[in-house]
Formats: structure tokens, sequence, C-alpha cells
């Protein structure tokens, strides 16, 4: 890959991990790994507010990651494609294993000042 176009990879690579930064989103993703679901659905399954979701809905499509169709009087959100739930399902499955999980819970050293 050329110098350039690696860096418009990498720096659209960097935009889509920084949608993804935030639990609520990553369980969004995770609801429409499995299909369409309208935002009352994803209120009910993530148990959050209603404009909370349809806040990180408007990140995620604005990322290109999900899409809005309109059935009646709703918009069912979906994927855009596979890709993101894979590196969702990746990140969640890595965040379950026990080292992954041991860093996370290991108390920050105590700094003392001299």
């Amino acid at each position: 890959m050329g110098g350039q176009l690696a860096y418009r990879t990498y720096e659209a690579a960097g935009d889509l991990l920084r949608a993804l930064a935030s639990p609520i989103r990553v369980a969004i993703v995770t609801e429409l790994a499995t299909g369409q679901r309208c935002v009352h659905e994803l209120v009910d399954s993530l148990g959050v507010a209603q404009p909370l979701v349809s806040q990180h809905l408007r990140v995620l499509r604005g990322a290109g990651v999900v899409r809005g169709a309109r059935r009646g009087r709703e918009i069912a959100y979906s994927l855009v494609d596979e890709h993101v739930a894979h590196i969702v399902a990746d990140a969640v499955s890595h965040a379950r294993e026990p080292r992954a999980v041991e860093l996370r819970t290991v108390e920050p050293a105590e700094v003392t000042t001299p």
C-alpha cells in the first residue's frame, strides 16, 4: 500500500474504532448483529433511556456502521456490513478472557512523593 493510501486507511480504521469506543455502542452493535431493531427494541433490550440510544445510533450512523430503514412509523436499524459485528464480537470475547479481566482489575500502584 502506498504511504498516503495507507495513512487514509489507518485513519478510517481509527475513526471506526472511535465510533465503537462506548459500551452502549458496543451493545447496540451486538444487538444489531442478530438482526434489525427499532429504537424501542434497543431501549428494552439494553435497559437504557431512549434519548441515549438515539444519540448513540446517530454516532454509529455518522460513522457508517448502521443504517436505518423506515418500517411503518418506526425506523429499523441494521448493520451496514458484518465486518463491524466481527470486530465487536472479537473485542467482547477478548475482554472475557481471564488475562484481559485480570489486567482491568489490578489496582494502580500507589504513587508516593519524595
